[in-house]
């Protein structure tokens, strides 16, 4: 048995959409007692620390619903049934931005909301950007707006809360403690 493990002991589903699903598990407890869970369940997804030539990196502004506010962000999207990580980092970054790269790495993949959710980004970087020839396109939903900012305009839009959302927080962090531009 893992250290608080908590042994489901019944599952229900009560909601199967197009991102996410919503199940209650009733669970047994590490002390014997019994509780409830509702968590999501999330494919997962990918977001792109992009570094242009001049060291800008590449923003997104979008509209976030739950939010009824646009946020900053650094490319990202949802992982596609059977799609591999690194496709959808790169499929991401070509819709989002504009830009495509054959340079791209894996910096390291975190939780989101470990507490109720089982969404796992995969954090990528890349300083080898090219610009397409054509654009692709958006998903029909979605609507953007490119922005390319100094590491410092970054660090500004985190203190304003334009930038409020962890993995681009988390990148922007990661970029000045490494010192990287």
């Amino acid at each position: 048995m893992k250290k608080f493990e908590e042994k489901t002991f019944h599952s229900e589903v009560i909601f199967n959409g197009r991102i996410i699903n919503l199940k209650v598990d009733s669970v047994t407890l590490p002390d014997g007692k019994t509780s409830k869970r509702e968590l999501i369940t999330h494919p997962g997804a990918v977001a792109v620390i992009a570094i242009t030539a001049d060291n800008k990196i590449l923003f997104v502004e979008q509209y976030r619903k739950p939010l009824e506010k646009s946020l900053v962000e650094i490319p990202a999207g949802k992982l596609e049934k059977g799609e591999q990580p690194e496709l959808t980092a790169l499929r991401e970054l070509e819709e989002e931005t504009g830009y495509t790269t054959d340079n791209m790495r894996l910096l390291t993949s975190f939780y989101t909301s470990p507490g109720f959710a089982d969404e796992l980004i995969y954090l990528y970087i890349t300083n080898d950007l090219k610009k397409l020839e054509q654009a692709k396109g958006l998903d029909e939903d979605e609507f953007v707006e490119l922005m390319e900012l100094s590491l410092e305009e970054a660090e500004q839009l985190v203190k304003t809360q334009r930038i409020h959302d962890a993995k681009t927080a988390y990148a922007v962090l990661y970029l000045k403690s490494e010192g990287m531009i």
